[in-house]
């Protein structure tokens, strides 16, 4: 299975979690990829929109492959691919500092845009473009679990199986639209896959067109 793009993806995903529509959920985006496609869900569902800041800790020599992830709060989690991929204690601790930095530089932001809203109590959607090792999303859902919501659900166009195994248990329900075990990237499942500048990621978040649309 392989998509347009994020648009028809995140479409996709909507008519998916219909359920929830007009259920006051809230919509948590990863950036910067799974923003605009948070838009398209959220206003499909009459739910409201934010994101659940997280960065994957890339591995050495292979920054694009996860070998864990750190979350807002400092929370971080490695995968058994880590050592396997040779990454030193200095290397990780380095890493996972880096990517805080990251982290604080968005949501400063991300704050120009609206303060963050809390998924305390609330039906809570967790949306990313897509699965790989699953490192990002599980520290986003451990992030989420921590302010206690109601519901908390895991939703993405694609994912591998052994992340979609993994996620699974760290929440109350899963929406994937296609899973497989022959899995690369992300980027493989969609005909057109740009980046996503942070100017279009706060311009869904804001509700507003991105420069040139």
């Amino acid at each position: 299975m392989r998509f347009q793009n994020r648009e028809q993806a995140a479409q996709l995903l909507a008519a998916e979690l219909t359920a929830w529509r007009g259920k006051h959920a809230l919509v948590l985006a990863i950036p910067r990829g799974g923003v605009p496609m948070g838009r398209i869900v959220a206003d499909a569902l009459e739910a409201e929109l934010d994101v659940v800041l997280v960065r994957k800790i890339g591995a050495p020599h292979n920054p694009e492959f996860a070998i864990g992830a750190v979350s807002e709060s400092g929370w971080s989690q490695l995968s058994d691919d880590a050592v396997l991929a040779g990454a030193s204690e200095r290397y990780v601790q380095q890493e996972r500092e880096h990517q805080l930095e990251v982290i604080r530089q968005r949501r400063a932001q991300y704050r120009l845009v609206r303060e963050p809203i809390s998924p305390t109590g609330r039906n809570v959607i967790v949306l990313d473009d897509g699965l790989a090792t699953g490192a990002t999303m599980l520290a986003a859902l451990h992030a989420v679990r921590a302010s206690r919501p109601q519901w908390l659900i895991c939703a993405v166009p694609v994912a591998s199986l052994e992340a979609l195994a993994q996620v699974r248990r760290q929440c109350d329900e899963v929406v994937c639209l296609h899973a497989t075990a022959d899995f690369h990237a992300v980027g493989q499942f969609y005909l057109d896959f740009p980046q996503v500048e942070d100017s279009a990621a706060l311009a869904a978040l804001a509700g507003r067109p991105a420069a040139g649309e």
